[in-house]
C-alpha cells in the first residue's frame, strides 16, 4: 500500500482549495492510496503484446450517404414570407451579445 501521509492529504485538499475534518482526511487517505497502488500495478503490465482496443461496445457507425433532397420550393418563394431578408437570407436579430 502506498505510504499517502495525513499531511499529503491535506496538501491535496489546500490545492483544490478543499477544507476537510479529520475523519475526511482518513477516509481519503485510504480512498487515495488504493489509487496510487492500482497506478502502481498498472506499471507491471507489459503492454507491448497487448493488441489496441478501438471499440469495446461492438457498436459501428451507421452512415448514409448525403443526398440533395428537392421539395419543389424555390429560394424565393420561401423568402417572400419573411418579415425580413437579406442576400437570399432570412434576416433576424442577433442572438449573441
Amino acid at each position: 500500500m502506498s505510504k499517502l501521509t495525513q499531511d499529503n492529504v491535506v496538501a491535496l485538499a489546500a490545492l483544490s482549495r478543499l477544507t476537510l475534518t479529520s475523519d475526511e482526511i482518513d477516509k481519503f487517505r485510504g480512498e487515495l492510496s488504493g489509487i496510487l497502488d492500482y497506478v502502481e500495478a498498472l506499471n507491471d503490465v507489459n503492454e507491448q503484446e497487448a493488441e489496441p482496443t478501438y471499440q469495446v461496445t461492438g457498436l459501428k457507425n451507421v452512415m448514409r450517404p448525403d443526398e440533395i433532397k428537392d421539395y419543389g420550393y424555390r429560394v424565393q418563394e420561401l423568402l417572400k414570407n419573411a418579415p425580413a431578408t437579406k442576400a437570399g437570407q432570412f434576416k433576424v436579430k442577433r442572438v449573441i451579445g
